[in-house]
């Protein structure tokens, strides 16, 4: 396997995005061991969507980044899309969910679920 980074500063998660994630895992009896996996795949309206779900496996190229008592998990082909990306939560007027701030994404689908580079 290769060396994995410990910690990275190309995605930011907010306090809020953290509570929330912490209280999902929690009221889920998901185990301590398995990090949040974050990133994109081919698909929606504008040719990529975003991924979040737990995963207990780390692979070859994936990028570690640790907040408090969460590990967070990028492929490399994620991360190329997601850099400078701040995953946030919100619970207004809007909707209720996570949302990622992608300065990347140069276009969006009006649901917000995809984005294209």
């Amino acid at each position: 396997m290769n060396e994995l980074k410990n910690t990275i500063t190309e995605i930011e998660i907010t306090e809020k995005a953290l509570k929330q994630i912490l209280r999902i895992k929690e009221e889920n009896n998901i185990p301590q061991n398995q990090a949040l996996r974050v990133g994109v795949k081919g698909g929606g309206c504008s040719g990529l969507t975003y991924q979040m779900f737990f995963d207990e496996s780390i692979k070859d190229g994936d990028t570690i980044i640790e907040k408090e008592n969460l590990k967070i998990v990028v492929d490399g082909k994620s991360l190329f899309y997601l850099s400078g990306t701040t995953l946030d939560f919100s619970d207004g007027l809007n909707g209720r969910g996570f949302v990622f701030n992608n300065p990347n994404a140069v276009k969006t689908c009006g649901c917000g679920e995809s984005f294209g580079v």
